[in-house]
């Protein structure tokens, strides 16, 4: 049985638990997907408060302080937490907190969703049922981060475009000229084409370029991990491969789920992918791959908010149910919180 708030199919969340993202280590606690990472704290605090810390006196030294051990429940290849369809919400918030939060300083359930339009209202119901329970077993919540959709109801480019600002739309079709001289084929995962050690290793270095310029370097996936999702027919996964005069300068993973094609990873060739207008081409190709598919969302991920937000994106939030094992710790978190819900800021000023 699926989880609840599962987008993603199940093999690759099969492949997160046997390739686990570096220095990560899986658990299943309550029958839940759980897992124990390094974490610095900074990690999503808003701009300006990393900045001041991270220019503190000393703070090369005493920064290592503010890296945990931290255990989060849900995994790094899901949209969202990843919850037993039969769990009780209060009774699920409990053994998490006895179970994994009192094991270590800090807890983190990530990205429980805030009535999401990608689900159903029994599921938005739960979801807030478990998060009211989660405040009663001591847990602190903090406002998530924004994910990207884009619902499939349009019915060509045009239509689409015409939706934004004249400013913007004249901008997007300047940088989509480009996409005449990229040509784009589609490959299932499981293709022959995946077999060769070398063509993986292509894919990954292109993944690894683009982990590298990221200002978030939290979860770095394994080359094991590609090489199991790129390989597995029954994942349902589709490659978009990108190339200009005949070199591979990027590639995407998406998966086509119950009716939403979920954008999972990309890979970019620098400075090629930039040239090119990569991102402007793909995001193009994806909504219009939705459209002829007969899909009802394009998923986009939690990654450049603002770059979406550009691109006609809509955003649903989510929220983190935080415990720390220490009451005082507990206490100042509660002082601090919002000044780590930067995602969550920059919504309400998008919509003001």
């Amino acid at each position: 049985m699926r989880y609840l708030n599962q987008l993603e199919p199940d093999a690759l969340v099969a492949r997160f638990a046997e390739h686990p993202p570096i220095d990560f280590q899986v658990l299943q606690v309550a029958d839940t997907p759980a897992f124990v990472a390094p974490f610095d704290l900074l990690t999503t605090a808003d701009d300006d408060v990393r900045k001041k810390v991270m220019g503190a006196p000393g703070y090369g030294w005493w920064g290592r302080l503010l890296r945990w051990r931290t255990a989060f429940v849900g995994t790094t290849v899901s949209e969202y937490a990843l919850f037993p369809r039969n769990a009780q919400p209060d009774a699920l918030a409990r053994a998490l907190r006895d179970q994994l939060g009192k094991r270590q300083r800090l807890m983190i359930v990530k990205d429980i969703p805030q009535a999401s339009p990608l689900f159903d209202a029994a599921n938005g119901d739960w979801c807030r049922r478990f998060a009211d329970a989660c405040t009663a077993a001591g847990f602190l919540l903090l406002e998530g981060q924004a994910l990207a959709y884009v619902p499939i109801d349009f019915q060509n480019e045009d239509e689409y475009l015409a939706r934004l600002s004249s400013g913007r739309r004249k901008d997007i079709r300047r940088k989509l000229r480009k996409r005449d001289d990229v040509a784009v084929e589609a490959v299932p995962c499981g293709d022959a084409v995946f077999d060769a050690d070398a063509v993986v290793d292509a894919y990954y270095a292109l993944y690894e370029h683009v982990f590298a310029q990221s200002e978030i370097h939290f979860d770095k996936l394994s080359r094991a991990f590609f090489a199991a999702v790129l390989r597995d027919a029954s994942n349902g996964g589709v490659v978009f491969v990108y190339r200009h005069q005949g070199e591979m300068i990027g590639w995407n993973l998406c998966f086509v789920v119950e009716g939403k094609l979920i954008d999972k990873y990309v890979g970019f060739a620098y400075p090629q992918a930039r040239e090119q207008n990569l991102y402007f081409t793909s995001w193009f190709h994806n909504l219009a791959f939705a459209r002829e598919q007969g899909l009802t969302h394009y998923v986009a991920g939690w990654t450049d908010p603002k770059v979406k937000s550009y691109l006609g994106a809509q955003f649903t939030l989510t929220r983190h149910a935080i415990y720390l094992r220490n009451p005082l710790l507990r206490a100042v978190a509660r002082k601090l919180g919002k000044f780590f819900e930067s995602d969550s800021q920059w919504a309400a000023n998008e919509q003001a």
